[in-house]
This record gives structure tokens, sequence and C-alpha cells, in this order.
């Protein structure tokens, strides 16, 4: 279903500015360009091709234009005169940022009102609007929360996650939005790393395989629908494999390994002609990449052939000479390494002025700036926004509809990876059952990182089903006698009021949310708080346990997998905890299996198949099929 022309959706009061805005830049301001668009402009006819209306655009183009497309803005820094005086190339929400009230309607407001202002400036070039909607359009009130990726590559099914990047797309272009910066192709090879749910696994080929989300995001072509969204690999390269797990660290690697573990997933994400892909904060043998030509350039676009736009994380070119405030010298340096677009939140005037004066210096040559440009006014062109810039408002029926949220259901399910069952599941809904833990009826535990702020929250944060919420639904549908009660912190004295009234406990335990490197953990993934206390009291109780494992990675479970009578990894599984009741009242069988090695011990990091250590369990493992 491709877009619907320009004229049919832009209100006739904007349609009439355009023409206005067209009419005053014949005039003889230096900083307009010296060719203005008019109705028979070439780079507005869209029966031309892409090539042929990028070139003519970009001719029209001055200085300010072409810098302006190249600098990424956050929206709380910014107002709409900013976009028009600056000629900004993109606006983004950063971790949380969300216009009050946060709903579609108000983005889509948002969303059109930047576009406007854009639509103000000398060309009407439009903005493309990033945000980080990495598992759902997770930052929006109400929207469909997926598995994190880690759970989707515990899955190991590629159509279903491409399914999940067309519903995601679907509900975040709801809200205007036409950019995430997703997926992450990392490859991760220390479970102490912050971001390690973020990843698909610790195998490249796992990772290699999920790649499907792009065309997901995208469409089998961009902008061949309403949901057609720009999908963003990020970030290249080797994130996944800084020494100790480091967040923003340094890959000491050799050419070698780099190629044979962290590449893959670009290679195949160039395949599948990803719009854009961005860098990572870390270096990689000491080298920053955000200031690396070997990496940016001679590799991924010479070597690699990538014909997308490059863009830096958010102010990434500052970490270049290691002291804060980014510099003159960054900028040149980043931007001839080969960056396109530079994510400066903040710092967008300093920047602009920076890359200005590097090129009417010589130091940045224009066949560099010219580059850059047509790279981002290309996918601009694909998606179509010249001809609909604005929101398409139909599709927020779309967002947290039945239809997503089965869907999310389902790929809970199948992430779930029993790992040992000694016939305690399936659970019958005859039974007396109790649920317990940290996770049990904690939906942010359950849905973990960048879920509706950067670094996500314990508590009721978004809408959705818990384990125990599940629980009591299916036992109350089935109307089988059986029982369900709930005690979140479980002690000695607690457990006494409750243990002869049991048949069996579903203790749902793990980690409590946290994203980038306020997740590192270099002294090792453990379990914490009151979910040792709740696991020792069942083990003394000597009640039939099941330990469910909400965790971003895996985790030091201090010696329960010894006495539980069934062990499952859970990971973040989103807004749909019915699809982990699904797998432990046997109404669907298991499926998954790890995506990572499991070590025996905190102590065994890092882990990965192939390094000679034995890990508590291996990649693969999981118990698939009927239970019963």
């Amino acid at each position: 279903m491709p877009r619907a022309p320009f004229a049919a959706r832009l209100p006739v009061a904007l349609v009439l500015a355009l023409a206005a805005t067209a009419t005053a830049a014949c005039g003889t301001d230096a900083t307009a360009p010296t060719d203005p668009p008019t109705q028979a402009a070439p780079y507005l006819d869209p029966t031309l091709p892409v090539d042929e209306r990028v070139e003519d655009l970009l001719a029209r183009m001055d200085l300010a234009d072409k810098i302006g497309q190249m600098t990424q803005a956050e929206r709380g820094s910014i107002t709409t005169e900013t976009v028009t005086a600056l000629r900004l190339g993109s606006v983004l929400s950063g971790g949380g940022s969300a216009p009050d009230p946060n709903t579609p309607q108000a983005w889509a407001d948002m969303y059109d009102d930047f576009q406007a202002a854009a639509a103000q400036t000398p060309l009407g070039i439009p903005i493309l609007y990033g945000i980080d909607a990495v598992h759902g359009n997770n930052t929006l009130t109400g929207a469909t929360v997926f598995p994190h990726n880690i759970g989707l590559g515990a899955t190991r099914d590629p159509a279903l996650v491409e399914k999940i990047g067309q519903a995601t797309a679907e509900e975040v272009a709801a809200t205007g939005a036409d950019w995430t910066f997703s997926p992450c192709l990392c490859v991760a090879r220390d479970d102490r790393w912050g971001r390690t749910y973020e990843s698909f696994g610790e195998d490249p080929a796992l990772v290699t395989s999920m790649t499907p989300i792009i065309t997901g995001y995208q469409g089998a072509t961009l902008g061949g629908s309403p949901s057609s969204i720009l999908a963003t690999a990020k970030h290249f390269v080797a994130d996944g494999g800084t020494s100790g797990g480091v967040d923003q660290g340094d890959a000491v690697l050799t050419d070698a390994e780099l190629r044979a573990i962290h590449l893959p997933p670009y290679l195949a994400a160039i395949e599948a002609d990803v719009a854009s892909i961005m860098v990572t904060f870390s270096s990689v043998n000491g080298e920053k990449a955000h200031g690396s030509t070997a990496l940016l350039t001679d590799l991924l676009k010479d070597e690699l052939g990538f014909d997308g736009f490059v863009v830096s994380d958010w102010n990434g070119i500052d970490q270049i000479d290691a002291y804060a405030g980014f510099t003159h010298q960054e900028v040149v340096q980043a931007i001839n390494a080969g960056i396109d677009m530079v994510m400066v939140p903040t710092e967008y005037d300093a920047f602009i002025t920076h890359l200005t004066t590097a090129v009417e210096d010589g130091e940045v040559e224009m066949s560099r700036i010219d580059d850059a440009n047509r790279r981002i006014l290309t996918k601009k062109f694909e998606l179509g926004l010249f001809e609909a810039p604005l929101a398409d408002r139909t599709l927020a029926e779309t967002v947290g509809s039945d239809e997503h949220r089965a869907l999310a259901r389902e790929a809970v399910a199948k992430s779930q990876v029993v790992l040992t069952n000694d016939g305690v599941l399936p659970i019958s809904t005859a039974s007396r059952v109790l649920v317990t833990g940290s996770g049990a009826d904690d939906l942010g535990n359950q849905a973990g990182g960048w879920t509706i702020t950067w670094q996500g929250a314990s508590g009721d944060t978004i809408e959705g089903t818990t384990v125990l919420e599940a629980a009591e639904a299916a036992f109350a549908a089935a109307d089988a006698g059986g029982t369900v009660v709930s005690e979140r912190r479980l002690s000695d004295e607690t457990l006494a009021e409750v243990a002869g009234q049991v048949d069996v406990a579903i203790a749902v335990v793990g980690e409590t949310p946290y994203a980038e490197f306020e997740g590192d953990r270099p002294d090792g993934v453990r379990l914490t708080g009151f979910d040792v206390v709740t696991l020792q009291a069942l083990r003394d109780a000597g009640i039939p346990t099941v330990v469910v494992v909400y965790s971003g990675r895996p985790i030091d479970l201090g010696g329960a997998e010894q006495w539980a009578n069934a062990l499952v990894a859970g990971w973040l599984p989103g807004s749909e905890g019915a699809g982990v009741t699904d797998v432990l009242l046997g109404a669907v069988d298991p499926t998954g299996t790890l995506p990572m090695s499991w070590p025996a011990s905190a102590e065994q990091q890092p882990i990965n198949v192939g390094d000679g250590q034995v890990p508590l369990f291996d990649l693969g493992a999981g118990l698939v099929g009927p239970l019963g």
C-alpha cells in the first residue's frame, strides 16, 4: 500500500504555507539557495528516479542546508523554530523523552509540528525522527512491549522476529516517528556487559539469522507501505566484545576475530538494505570507532559496500579525544572518518559552527559533505517523506492492539527455555499453586530497561499481564478446582502460613531493570535481595518449586539449579506474561533454546562456546517438546 500523495494528506493551511515559502525563497536572501524550488523542481517530482531527485536537490543546497541535514538534535532541547532556522535534518527522542501526554495523538501532533517547521526552510526538506523502539515502541504508553532481543534469540525463529519488526513499525509509524535505532546486532561475548539483553546471543550465526527484523521494520521496499520506517543496525562494530564486558570499553581482538565474530550480522544487514548504521561508543584495539576511517570508510563503506548513512551515537564524537566537551578537531575527525549524520542532542549550534568552519577552511572536503547528504537524502526520498511527511493517524488503532499482543504472547512462549524439569511441569490447573518472587507481579521487572524510560523501572510502568495475573486467569478459566495464592516476599515465617496450603510454587526471580553502562556488573551477575531469601525459604520448606528467571543474561543462581524441580530462563518477556504461563501450564510446548552459554558461577565470565570452559548449560540447551 503506497503512501498517499503529499497534497492529499497535507492540511490546506500547510500547503498554502509551503507555496508561500517557495515564493519567498525567490528573493535575494544570501542564505537562500541559488535555484529555489518551484512546482516544476525535479526533486519534487515523485515520478523521477531517486538518484535524479537527489542530485537536483543537492545542486540547490547551500552549505547551511547541507550541514543542517547532517545534524540531529534532541526534541527537548529545541523548538520548531530551531528546526526552521538551522534547517535540521533530524530530530530524536532520547530514552524516555516523550510529549505530555504520552499518547499516539500527542506524538503525532509533535511530529507534524516539526515537519511543518521543516517545510518552512528554503527547500522544504522533511526531517527524519528517530527513537529507540528496541522491543516494540517501548517509550509510548499503551504500546505492545515485546521480549528483548536476548529472548528473541532463544526462539530461533527469524520469521517471528520479522513479524515483530513489522508490528513495531506500525506502532511507531502511528506516532509519526519514521526511524528506529534498532536492531542491535552486537554479538555479546561477556554477560557482565550491561547491554547483553540487546543482543540476540553469543553466536554470530544466530545473531545473523535474526536480521529479517530489518525487513519487518522497513518492509520489502523502504517506503512501500504507510508503516515502513528506517531501521538501524548497531553498534558498529564489536561493541559486544569489549574487555571485561565494559560498556563503551575497548574490544581487543585480531582482524580475523573481528571478521569471524562481529562482522557477519552487518553483512546480512547490508544485504537486507538496512537504511542506517550506528557507530559504537567503544574502541577497537584502542581506537574510538567514532573517529576511525579504517572502520567507517575503508571497511564499512568501501569494502562491505554499505550505501545507507552512518549515524553517530549520543554525543559519540565527544569521546574521540577522551575529554568532556567536543572540539573542532573531533568534528573534523568524525566527519572525515565517515559519519554522515551526527547525533548532537544539545550542542547542535557548536557542531554546526565547527563543521561550517572546517569546510570553509578546507579541513573537510565538500565532496565528503555531499556524500553524506546523498546518503541521507536518498533514504528520505525512498521513504516517501517528500510526498507524505505527516503522521498517518489511521495507524493509531494498531497501538497495543489485540493482534500485536497475541504476537507478543507467542514470542514470549517461544522464548521460554526450560532448562530442567523433574516432572513438576506442566502444572495442573487442579493444583494449589504459590506464586512468589520479585518478578511474579511486577511489569517493570518483566519488561526490563528501555521501557517507558531509559533505564526502566520496577512497578506498574506499562500496560500488560504479569505471571501472577496470567496464572489466576488461566486457573479461573479452567475451573478445575485449583487455586493460586501469592506472596511476593517469602521468609520462614510467611512460608509457614502457606506451606501446607500449596502443592507447588512458581518463584519468578531475577534482575531489576537497567540499561547500558548502569547494567554493567564487573564482579559478575548474581541473584540479590529478597529473591535469595525467597528461594532459601522454598528450599528449606521442601515445596516442589519451579524457578523462572527474569534476566537480561545468564545469572548465577546460587545453587538453586541443584534443588529446584524445574528451572526456566524467562529472559525479559515484556508486557505479555501469559506467554510464560502458557508454557508452565502446558498450553504451549517449550521450543526455546539458550542463545548463550550459561556459566556455572559468576566467576566463569567470559564464557563462550569453543573456549574450552564447561558451562552449567551449553549454548543451545533446552528441553523441547511436550513436558508431560
